[in-house]
């Protein structure tokens, strides 16, 4: 439960001011944003506020922070949370955003640095590539998203675990109301991603990228991507994996399609 205390500080976050330039910035790097309905758009703003109260930025390699870096990033981020009773990702305390690709440990133990574009800790982590972050937004349809496949990462580490089964109990639920969510969510993803690790093995083509098909925990965040880029065709070609994500995310994004994004203007890291 969130105190009364976070509760109310949370409140008067989303009543302050939005600044006319975040907007902006909204509305250029994130198109989704105006397929939402009014209502829609005012929540996430009110989400996009909090996050930017509660989170702390940092840039790295050189990179100087801007205020479109941020608010980009938290307007993708909060749209994962919209019509929910939710804590923000309460695990989460640092972003930090790297100008292009990084290098990092490929693992504790290992002391070969590898090449990233982006990660999720459950320590309360998520790293960016700046670049990356821009191309996510501007190629629209290519079931590629880094912050929405990070993000999706610290959904599914909110119980502790990187297993690919979020949280899915909803406020009010019953107690067989919520082992019905994990049931139906348990039968879809496990056949969902049984079949994308068989097309991957037979180098099939896919409407998902077949790194979803390394682990449970990725294929979560690659379905999460192609739901929001691909949602027409993961409706249609997968149609129960859809109908989970979109009972998850409280959001049906398939109709969005139908129009025509107007490209982004292309933002650079030292603006």
């Amino acid at each position: 439960m969130f105190s009364w205390w976070q509760r109310n500080r949370r409140r008067r976050n989303r009543q302050t001011p939005f600044p006319t330039g975040w907007r902006d910035h909204v509305e250029g790097n994130v198109p989704m944003f105006r397929h939402l309905k009014p209502d829609q758009q005012i929540e996430l703003i009110g989400h996009i506020k909090v996050f930017l109260a509660e989170k702390h930025f940092e840039g790295c390699g050189g990179l100087e922070l801007t205020d479109e870096m941020r608010v980009t990033i938290a307007a993708q981020a909060c749209l994962l949370l919209m019509h929910r009773d939710t804590d923000y990702y309460a695990r989460l305390k640092t972003i930090l955003i790297y100008p292009s690709t990084y290098f990092g440990l490929s693992s504790e133990n290992d002391q070969n640095s590898e090449s990233r574009l982006g990660e999720s800790w459950e320590a309360g982590v998520v790293v960016l590539a700046w670049d990356s972050v821009l191309h996510g937004t501007q190629n629209l349809h290519d079931g590629h998203n880094l912050v929405l496949h990070e993000f999706s990462h610290q959904l599914d580490q909110e119980d502790g675990v990187a297993d690919g089964l979020p949280v899915l109990r909803l406020k009010g639920d019953s107690l067989i109301e919520s082992r019905g969510r994990y049931a139906a969510w348990a039968t879809v993803f496990t056949r969902e991603f049984e079949r994308l690790v068989e097309h991957s093995r037979r180098g099939k083509k896919t409407i998902m990228d077949h790194y979803g098909a390394t682990h449970p925990a990725e294929f979560f965040a690659v379905a999460t991507e192609c739901f929001f880029e691909k949602a027409g065709q993961m409706k249609r070609t997968h149609p129960k994996l859809y109908a989970e994500l979109k009972r998850y995310y409280h959001l049906d994004p398939a109709p969005w399609e139908t129009h025509r994004y107007r490209t982004p203007r292309k933002a650079k890291a030292d603006d």
